[in-house]
């Protein structure tokens, strides 16, 4: 099997990638500069080969992961206009790249986020779920969703991957809210009641491979854990994980002083459960965020 991704060098296909070099999959990984590979199943091209048609290889998966990341900095517009117009540029490629070929793939996953519904403290979001709202993450999923969906008009069996919070240690925001628990100053952010939908990076790779095996799925999939907690039962399990205190609580408006709008990614959540993966039998490694924790922090 030939597959092809985007941002393959990142926190999450990083992961894929070892688990295809298990399976033995061709992995063609497209990158901004020129790379070179020892491995066999390793194979570096750069956007120019993609879109100047020279790249020549029959795919059978296309992943995009590709994007500037929104934990980059304070959210300025510049910034903004950033997050937005990476993931625009990178999908448009792939799109045109796809109008171009004889043979397209049969499969393609893009990479979205569970901030396409807006936050909520009261509503559950599964897939078949409209957006409540129309903030800076929510209308920068639906413009990202909306340019994927051309691959369908293709004929291409498309999905798009709405992530939640991704626990891992090699990447992503686990790394940032243990450290001030590590100097026992750890506590809940805000008012605490706000959701987090989180997954494992185990299930991450686990969903994506169960996708790939699963003609029959398509459209949004929510990449969460049947087991959303709030943030004080997010900070409780995470502090009796580390074995430290859990008691000083980081006011809204300090975060709010401190990162602007960006502050939303925890001051605000949204409870959503992973609808399409229950009801096509995937089995959660980490269903629970006391198990994810314990393995990850062990």
């Amino acid at each position: 099997m030939k597959i092809l991704l985007t941002g393959g060098t990142g926190f999450i296909g990083s992961q894929l990638i070892n688990e295809f070099i298990r399976s033995e999959y061709q992995c063609y990984i497209v990158t901004r500069n020129i790379r070179t590979s020892t491995n066999p199943f390793i194979t570096y091209i750069n956007w120019d080969q993609l879109t100047s048609n020279s790249f020549r290889e029959s795919i059978d998966i296309v992943i995009n992961l590709a994007g500037e990341s929104i934990n980059s900095g304070r959210w300025s517009q510049r910034l903004k206009d950033k997050i937005l117009q990476s993931r625009l540029q990178s999908t448009n490629e792939l799109i045109a790249w796809f109008e171009r070929q004889a043979h397209r793939p049969n499969l393609f996953i893009n990479a979205s986020a569970i901030g396409y519904y807006g936050t909520s403290t009261s509503l559950t979001f599964n897939e078949h779920d409209k957006p409540i709202s129309n903030d800076f993450l929510a209308s920068t999923v639906l413009e990202w969703e909306n340019v994927a969906k051309k691959a369908e008009e293709l004929g291409i069996r498309t999905i798009l991957a709405r992530f939640g919070l991704v626990l891992g240690l090699s990447g992503g925001a686990l790394q940032k809210m243990i450290l001030p628990y590590k100097y026992f100053i750890g506590g809940p952010i805000g008012k605490g009641t706000q959701w987090i939908s989180w997954i494992h990076e185990k299930d991450v790779v686990g969903l994506i491979i169960h996708l790939i095996k699963n003609n029959d799925i398509h459209g949004p999939i929510n990449f969460v854990s049947p087991s959303p907690v709030t943030m004080n039962e997010f900070s409780t399990l995470l502090s009796s994980t580390l074995h430290r205190p859990n008691k000083l609580k980081v006011p809204d408006f300090a975060l709010q002083l401190l990162l602007g709008e960006m502050s939303m990614l925890v001051l605000e959540g949204q409870k959503v459960m992973p609808s399409k993966a229950i009801q096509t039998n995937y089995n959660f490694q980490f269903p629970s965020l006391k198990e994810a924790l314990q393995f990850t922090l062990k």
